[in-house]
């Protein structure tokens, strides 16, 4: 490798960022760390600065540039602040990859800024396709870009196609682990509590997505991003729950024949394949060992109790800005879940509600997500408040 691929990572004290940053360290020769960025964990993108050493660090939330700025003063990086600089950073030259690992709806303006700057995409932020994937998928096949998934099910079946872009997908299985409420009735969770909710059984991840998780909306949002990566019909796209989380996601062909990808549940695999694509690099991951599992199990989710899944089909089915509505709805609904406002089966209700509350544009361009978006949220802020 002659030169060194330019690394732009929105979301660095996220879950996925934090992962990311230690892939990038273990090959120095191959990486260069260009830009690290936070919302509010000033003091997480301090500590992240002064080991990584990037470029550029940018804290979206503009209070806490002086205490960014200040802690870094003697370091050479540049320090910025704000929604927009998160926006120009990655239209930088020295960034090949931007790997967007913000949480909702927040990764898509600078998803798209970076897209029309053709840099590559690896990404984590699902939500930026759930809203705007028409939009997103036609600029990137206007400039040029790749957008690779670090998402573990999307991974999988991305690992899947390599050498077989040119045969046909009959479906695709996205597995789900089920969560930490696998098997329960309408009426064991009426009484579920947060604590409960943010005991994922087999991954780590941030609250909000551990929430999704819970409710099967992870896998909801997982089920339309994955319509507009792969280009695929919602009757081409299956969810199977599989408790052990051994096997990703699985591609089947038109002769019937079926792919899986495999492995013990680490997101740092899948980060690293979308940044070193097409190369694997070696890495000294804990290895699978079958007879640790000497069973596989499957069994189909339960879409009348995790409605939210149900309602990620119907978003799909509805089109345009549907999707945008139903997103911005389980941001608000899951954040005053976390903060007691509401129940866990709240969070469904008042996603469906939103969603066929708020009119449905169809072949939106940019505005329009930005006024399905923020109409959602104050639509859903309002059946909050009502509980």
């Amino acid at each position: 490798m002659n030169q060194k691929k330019g690394i732009a990572i929105l979301g660095s004290t996220g879950s996925i960022g934090t992962q990311a940053l230690e892939v990038i360290e273990a090959y120095p020769d191959y990486f260069d760390l260009q830009v690290i960025t936070a919302g509010k964990n000033a003091d997480l993108l301090i500590e992240q600065a002064l080991k990584y050493k990037p470029n550029t660090v940018v804290i979206t939330e503009e209070s806490l540039y002086d205490k960014v700025k200040s802690a870094l003063i003697d370091e050479d990086v540049h320090v910025y602040a704000g929604s927009e600089s998160l926006c120009q950073v990655v239209e930088s030259n020295e960034v090949h990859t931007v790997l967007t690992a913000l949480v909702g709806y927040a990764g898509l303006k600078p998803t798209l800024r970076a897209i029309e700057a053709k840099k590559t995409i690896a990404l984590a932020n699902k939500e930026t396709l759930v809203v705007a994937g028409e939009l997103v998928t036609r600029l990137a096949k206007e400039n040029g870009v790749n957008i690779y998934p670090v998402d573990s099910e999307h991974s999988a079946i991305f690992q899947c196609l390599v050498g077989e872009f040119q045969n046909k997908i009959e479906k695709i299985y996205l597995t789900a682990s089920g969560g930490p409420f696998r098997g329960w009735t309408l009426e064991q969770l009426k009484d579920v509590k947060k604590e409960q909710a943010l005991k994922h059984p087999n991954w780590t991840m941030g609250a909000k997505i551990t929430i999704d998780s819970a409710s099967l909306m992870n896998k909801g949002l997982e089920v339309i991003e994955a319509k507009w990566l792969f280009n695929l019909t919602p009757d081409e796209i299956d969810v199977i729950v599989h408790p052990q989380s051994i096997v990703h996601s699985l591609v089947q062909f038109e002769d019937g024949s079926m792919k899986a990808q495999m492995g013990l549940p680490d997101m740092k695999l899948p980060i690293q394949f979308a940044l070193t694509f097409p190369a694997r690099f070696k890495t000294d991951f804990p290895r699978f060992n079958f007879m640790d599992y000497p069973q596989l199990t499957f069994e189909k989710p339960d879409r009348s109790v995790f409605k939210n899944l149900d309602l990620a089909y119907r978003a799909m089915e509805m089109g345009g800005t549907a999707a945008c509505a139903l997103n911005a709805a389980n941001e608000i609904a899951v954040e005053a879940f976390l903060n007691d406002q509401i129940g866990f089966l709240d969070i469904a209700n008042i996603n469906e509600a939103t969603m066929l509350h708020i009119p449905v544009i169809q072949q939106p361009i940019y505005e329009d997500f930005v006024k399905s978006d923020a109409d959602a949220r104050a639509f859903a802020t309002s059946l909050v408040l009502k509980n």
